[in-house]
């Protein structure tokens, strides 16, 4: 009997080969497409899962509330992992790493000791041996126990290994670090590469032990450059023990705070102070606002992309069904024929569900080959390195299922419906399509209001990246060089600089770690103005150590007062203040004024200037203060002239001359301003791609559909025609029912949509207003795709001859 089935199934799809090729095309174009998403929400949501012991991992958070604001961190001092240890016994282990690129984290070059080229890596990270017991790292060489614990030791990963000692056992070999003779650490070990996901990324992690980035730090309590984890013991009440390490406040950042002197603002902070115990597995998707500067997922992504695949694969379904169901009169005489030979309904039903599992099954596969084809794109689209887990032994029975399931959702209903029709109104060609007409109508309304809400949703995000890149943000990004790895050159780096200045093509130049871009280094500080009544809690701005060249290299303006002036040593207690900060201080005319820092010096305010974005466009412009002072040694070179290839060439040149050792490594500032809001580009992309499989779906389906109504109303068109009715009016007849529907589904999409990008445009705190025009661009859109996708049948039927048509009548 299943024999027959598939019989009957193979010679309908040989006769109606487009709609076949509709149905399996849409099933499997929209089944590829949610392969691949439904592999990105897995891997949101599989982030640090890789522990045995994860749900016993917390990463420790601190909260404070002064006047109603909320403000939470996860940086630590160095003494608070040990004192977590120390004084509470659920805890089982406690661990820190040292992130700070001011401590020597992030990017470093490096070489080995017996060579004397250097090279670039990133992902440097302080850790002490608390940590890596606690992420559970594999070691490959070396005392897993110990590896970590003796001072000037590090550890590499197994790709840096291969990378630098590729038949060697790199175990007591030596590596320096910036060809400083002062950082000169011996492998201890080597560890696998940690899985793309955690949030824990590393390629080597150089030993905490004995190190001291200042003078005192392994006893101060008010500094913050660690993040601490702790495991603590199975069973572990985590809601009390989190109340439990409040006492550490009193204990020991209130002293701390009371003996670094008369900051009513610092001490009123440390007060307000509340611990809290993040699980390790909620990091990824859940940063609780936090502030760690790490990569991390969006959950609303995640439900959001897995939304749309839902969709998508919905609008594939109802072309299915609609295409199943508007050629049912053509199975009419089939279903009535088998009725009267004596088939039950209930072989029927097997029958036609059997066909649609057959569809299923090959749009499953043409989907998997077409999402494997697409699989290295769409990883560069989301920047993830996603892959099939062929090796789980859960996901072939899942695609089996799926197919199944899929197969059996698609045809349950046309199957029902295809062996309702009774024996006797087939025969004598009584079939009615007027009710399953109105069916159809809701699915292409429904189809249509996805695709509109999506090519609203482009455009919105496609108009907020617009606004984000030409907006005017106070700076010039434009031919700015920012040179990488500057600090190695040490105290010749001043010189290095005067060298550029003189160079062809070169405007200015500027040393400072402070840029206009976030994630770049940041603080804060309580600011007051002198005379004023101090609030307790100061005005919080940022310092930033800038030179006297800082504002004219990138383009800053003063609207009152001057800049900093190298002649001059009183500029060394001199500040230049940005109008917030003026405004926050009450300062309306703030030259000449002084102001009194958080260490009670006062600083006199030489300069105001204009304000300017240095952080994303999300974040309200905050007070900021720039002083002269040396920081972190990154160089920006301001370039005359548009020959940045030129002044390439002249600046490499003179680093040849100061390094010769090392390759110049640069980047450009505006494309490090557009790399901030890369997720936006990438959300955009992604979007556009959405509306589009939407779109080519719905398109699809309205084109069989238009043929099907063609087909069906081609002796009422044939009559129209004889009775003089134009080519025009019958294109209109036969669309304005399309319109209809599309100009339904536009009401019906206008304020989800709408809806939804307010929601998403919450944000930002500067951003552009949702035009009525974006929806009417939307529609209209949607509108000629619509009727280009039905003007093939229609005009074809107005064109027919009306007489090969009624001859038979």
């Amino acid at each position: 009997m299943f024999e027959n089935y598939f019989k009957i199934a193979w010679r309908t799809m040989s006769r109606q080969r487009l709609y076949t090729g509709i149905k399996i095309g849409g099933l499997a174009i929209a089944i590829g497409t949610c392969i691949l998403i439904t592999l990105f929400v897995r891997r949101e949501l599989t982030y640090d899962q890789h522990y045995q012991k994860g749900d016993l991992v917390y990463r420790v958070y601190r909260e404070s509330n002064l006047h109603g604001e909320t403000e939470r961190g996860v940086y630590f001092p160095a003494p608070f992992a040990k004192a977590l240890q120390d004084e509470y016994p659920e805890i089982e282990l406690a661990g820190h790493y040292n992130p700070s690129a001011n401590a020597g984290a992030g990017g470093n070059t490096v070489r080995r000791g017996d060579e004397i080229e250097s090279a670039h890596e990133e992902g440097f990270v302080y850790v002490d041996q608390g940590l890596a017991d606690i992420f559970e790292l594999s070691f490959i060489r070396g005392n897993a126990q110990k590896v970590l614990l003796e001072p000037n030791t590090i550890v590499i990963t197994q790709r840096i290994a291969d990378k630098y000692f590729a038949h060697e056992d790199p175990v007591g070999k030596i590596l320096i670090l910036n060809n400083d003779e002062t950082q000169v650490y011996t492998i201890s070990g080597v560890v696998q590469d940690p899985p793309a996901t955690t949030h824990f990324q590393f390629n080597f992690l150089i030993s905490l032990a004995g190190k001291e980035f200042w003078k005192g730090e392994k006893t101060a309590w008010m500094s913050s450059n660690y993040l601490d984890y702790i495991r603590v013991r199975p069973g572990t009440d985590v809601a009390a023990l989190e109340k439990k390490m409040d006492a550490l406040i009193g204990k020991y950042f209130v002293p701390s705070a009371a003996a670094s002197g008369d900051d009513r603002s610092l001490m009123a902070w440390v007060k307000s102070l509340h611990f809290k115990l993040q699980p390790v597995r909620d990091i990824h998707l859940n940063t609780a606002g936090v502030g760690d500067n790490l990569p991390h997922g969006d959950i609303r992504y995640a439900w959001l992309f897995g939304a749309i695949a839902f969709f998508i694969l919905t609008i594939a379904c109802i072309n299915f069904i609609n295409l199943s169901t508007a050629r049912s009169a053509h199975r009419a005489k089939e279903v009535g024929l088998r009725k009267v030979v004596g088939s039950p309904r209930s072989q029927l039903v097997n029958q036609f569900l059997i066909e649609s599992l057959v569809f299923s099954f090959i749009s499953f596969a043409l989907g998997l080959a077409l999402a494997r084809t697409s699989l290295p794109s769409f990883n560069t689209l989301l920047a993830s390195p996603l892959t099939f887990p062929w090796e789980a032994w859960w996901f072939v029975p899942l695609l089996f299922l799926g197919a199944v399931l899929i197969g059996f959702v698609a045809g349950i209903y046309p199957s029902f419906y295809l062996s309702s029709f009774k024996p006797v109104d087939v025969l004598k060609g009584h079939t009615t399509l007027g009710a399953r007409s109105s069916i159809r109508s809701l699915l292409v309304v429904f189809q249509f209001s996805i695709s509109i809400i999506l090519i609203v949703a482009t455009l919105v995000i496609q108009q907020q990246m617009h606004f984000i890149l030409t907006k005017k943000l106070g700076f010039d990004k434009d031919q700015v060089l920012i040179l990488q790895d500057t600090h190695t050159l040490g105290d010749q780096i001043v010189a290095f600089k005067n060298e550029l200045v003189q160079l062809p093509n070169i405007k200015n130049v500027t040393i400072s770690g402070y840029l206009p871009l976030e994630g770049a280094a940041r603080n804060g500080n309580p600011f007051w103005a002198e005379g004023a009544k101090e609030p307790e809690e100061g005005v919080g701005a940022q310092i930033w150590s800038v030179d006297h060249d800082y504002l004219p290299t990138l383009g800053i303006d003063l609207v009152a007062g001057r800049n900093f002036n190298v002649e001059l040593a009183s500029d060394s207690q001199a500040v230049i203040i940005n109008q917030t900060m003026a405004n926050a201080l009450n300062l309306h005319d703030a030259v000449g004024r002084a102001i009194v820092n958080p260490w009670n010096q006062k600083w006199n305010v030489i300069g105001v200037m204009e304000d300017f974005h240095f952080e994303t466009l999300k974040k309200h412009i905050e007070p900021l203060c720039v002083v002269i002072g040396r920081s972190s040694n990154i160089v920006m070179v301001k370039v005359g002239s548009k020959d940045f290839q030129r002044a390439i060439e002249s600046v490499s040149g003179l680093w040849k001359k100061f390094s010769p050792h090392q390759v110049l490594r640069y980047t450009f500032l505006d494309q490090r301003y557009a790399a901030m809001y890369e997720e936006v580009h990438r959300t955009q992309q992604i979007f556009t791609g959405f509306a589009a499989l939407a779109i080519l779906l719905a398109c699809l389906g309205l084109f069989a559909l238009s043929a099907f109504l063609a087909e069906q109303r081609s002796k009422e068109i044939s009559i129209r025609l004889v009775l003089g009715a134009t080519t025009g009016s019958i294109f209109q007849l036969l669309t304005r029912n399309f319109m209809t529907l599309l100009f339904i589904a536009l009401v019906i999409a206008t304020p989800l949509a709408w809806y939804m990008m307010q929601r998403w445009l919450e944000d930002y705190v500067y951003k552009i207003s949702i035009s009525w025009s974006t929806f009417a661009v939307a529609g209209l859109v949607s509108a000629v795709i619509a009727l280009f996708t039905v003007s093939y049948h229609t005009i074809r039927a107005a064109l027919a001859n009306p007489a090969s048509r009624l001859r038979s009548e």
